[in-house]
């Protein structure tokens, strides 16, 4: 690697996101080997009225910033007239761009990692609606900051609203299939028995993607919706209709962005048991989980879901960890990965594109089943 960075490195934690980086932090010094933090401290301080203001506590001139910032950390309170408050996504956003304004321009180069892009479904316009997500990618143009790091993003093509702004949107393929992989060991990759599924039209692309590295068929279920009501700040579903291949006996892995309260989630895990599915695990970038855990906790009792993977991106209650169908997907070092390629100022096209490292943990895994395999016939034999 190119010893030559493009400036001194430092990191901001925005308030909530101080748990995800420090394993980043302790990756990049385990990497550059030196006992230095990279972290800066940072507070946003609340008045009584709930006015705020943000603090920096050392200086950044000349320093690469990445701040990382969790918009959907409802954890994070504050006291708004003696009550406590927890923060919503407008006021995470309000706060980013407060430290913004208190590196003043200082810094070198400001890169925000914004996992899950504040209004990210407010993305394109189907009526009298803001565009909110445009404008917010303008308003952090307009601030200076030069690269926006994302997850996954609900729609990419929203990047057209800062062509000059650099814009990166990494999907965590390769972690979904290592946890599948850690956590159901007798997973077949073989397209007889494995199925991907998309909830509906918009997920189609990853799902594609993932078929497409792994090797096996793929289906969709399309969202039937009543478009005279509004449910929600949503249309909402009336039917969900299958298109795709047969069920019976296979494994199945439905794959969206984001589980927000897990009703289409659920609705079309149920269908697919009802086609003759063997298990049915979910892959889904960020858990919101807005609803609660009840619905999900009864999808596992009935067999509809077997396992629901998604990752630490963004704030998830810590008590989804008791609930026997969850799995974290862990990815503080791939984003340590990417805060050390960028500040090296080099190529990310080899941690965009995971086909290789994907190819190789399949083969691993094969090897290990068939030498499994081996070992129980012999002992049968026995």
């Amino acid at each position: 690697m190119n010893d030559n960075f493009f400036g001194r490195l430092g990191i901001i934690a925005m308030p909530g996101c101080e748990a995800f980086a420090e394993p980043v932090n302790e990756w990049l010094k385990k990497w550059r080997r030196t006992e230095n933090s990279f972290i800066i401290p940072v507070e946003c301080p609340r008045f009584g009225s709930g006015e705020a203001k943000g603090i920096i506590a050392e200086s950044v001139r000349g320093i690469d910033l990445f701040i990382i910032c969790d918009i959907f950390n409802y954890a994070k309170t504050y006291k708004l007239r003696g009550k406590e408050v927890p923060m919503s996504p407008d006021e995470h956003f309000a706060d980013l761009k407060r430290i913004i304004g208190a590196v003043n321009g200082r810094s070198r180069r400001i890169s925000v990692i914004m996992p899950m892009l504040y209004e990210g479904r407010q993305h394109r316009r189907t009526g009298r609606e803001s565009l909110d997500c445009a404008m917010m990618l303008k308003e952090l143009e307009f601030y200076g900051v030069k690269n926006i790091i994302t997850f996954d993003a609900h729609d990419d093509r929203v990047e057209s609203a800062i062509p000059l702004c650099d814009f990166d949107n990494y999907r965590p393929t390769y972690q979904m299939v290592k946890a599948l992989v850690r956590d159901v060991p007798d997973i077949s990759f073989d397209k007889e028995r494995l199925v991907i599924i998309s909830p509906d039209e918009g997920a189609m692309g990853r799902c594609m993607f993932f078929s497409s590295v792994l090797g096996i068929d793929v289906g969709m279920f399309y969202k039937r919706r009543d478009y005279s009501k509004i449910v929600g700040g949503r249309n909402p579903i009336v039917a969900h209709e299958y298109l795709g291949s047969d069920l019976t006996d296979k494994d199945v892995i439905i794959i969206d962005d984001m589980i927000s309260s897990g009703e289409s989630m659920i609705d079309v895990a149920k269908q697919i048991k009802a086609r003759g599915a063997r298990r049915i695990f979910a892959f889904a970038t960020f858990g919101l989980f807005t609803s609660g855990f009840e619905k999900f906790d009864e999808a596992y009792a009935n067999g509809w879901l077997t396992k629901v993977f998604t990752t630490n991106l963004v704030y998830t209650d810590p008590d989804v960890k008791n609930h026997p169908w969850y799995s974290n997907v862990d990815m503080c070092k791939y984003v340590s990965y990417i805060i050390d390629t960028l500040n090296r100022d080099e190529s990310t096209s080899v941690i965009i594109d995971p086909v290789k490292k994907i190819h190789n943990l399949l083969e691993r895994h094969k090897a290990e089943n068939d030498s499994d395999m081996k070992i129980d016939f012999g002992t049968e034999k026995k």
